[in-house]
């Protein structure tokens, strides 16, 4: 018998089948350590339009820096109350909010430190592969040295931070392909 590889389908519109069993708007309890911060944003197209049936996965160190993942060997505490991880769908505006922790530095590669920040990956119809983005905090004072946020030119990086509003809801939005104001999105 051979086995043969199927053809590359969208991540979307079905993907709510396997998936909304994991939805988490809060990704803490009453028991995780740390900041608690709410995102608030909305996906989009390049045009502009909503995206109705978009997805965030949200994945995140806890506010020591530290992943729960068993590749993360850093001599950090790891807090029972707290998995770093969340799927947060969007409403038919395409709106999306969720509660967390501003989490801790991580290191990054050949001994650097990277600023707190949520990895945040993007499922939506018309994707054939999901989109890698982070979310990073404004006024953070290791913004200015962390080197993933140091290789986006300058003139893009706005679209990897989120500004806290008048009521300290962090906002920030996904803008999908065709415009100068696409969100930043990673190769991986």
């Amino acid at each position: 018998m051979t086995l043969n590889a199927t053809t590359s389908h969208t991540v979307g519109p079905y993907y709510h089948i396997g998936l909304t069993w994991l939805n988490r708007e809060d990704l803490t309890t009453p028991a995780t350590l740390g900041e608690r911060v709410a995102i608030s944003g909305q996906v989009v197209d390049g045009k502009g339009e909503v995206v109705n049936d978009a997805m965030l996965e949200v994945w995140q160190a806890n506010s020591a820096g530290k992943y729960d993942h068993p590749e993360d060997e850093q001599d950090k505490a790891l807090d029972p109350s707290f998995e770093g991880f969340g799927r947060v769908p969007v409403d038919a505006e395409g709106r999306f909010r969720f509660t967390t922790i501003k989490p801790g530095s991580v290191p990054g590669l050949n001994g650097t430190t990277q600023a707190p920040h949520l990895v945040i990956l993007v499922f939506a119809r018309g994707l054939v592969k999901h989109l890698l983005t982070r979310i990073y905090f404004e006024g953070e004072a290791l913004n200015g040295d962390d080197p993933l946020l140091a290789c986006v030119p300058a003139e893009r990086r706005s679209t990897l931070v989120a500004k806290p509003d008048a009521h300290g809801v962090y906002q920030w939005n996904v803008i999908l392909q065709g415009t100068d104001k696409e969100t930043v999105f990673f190769d991986y």
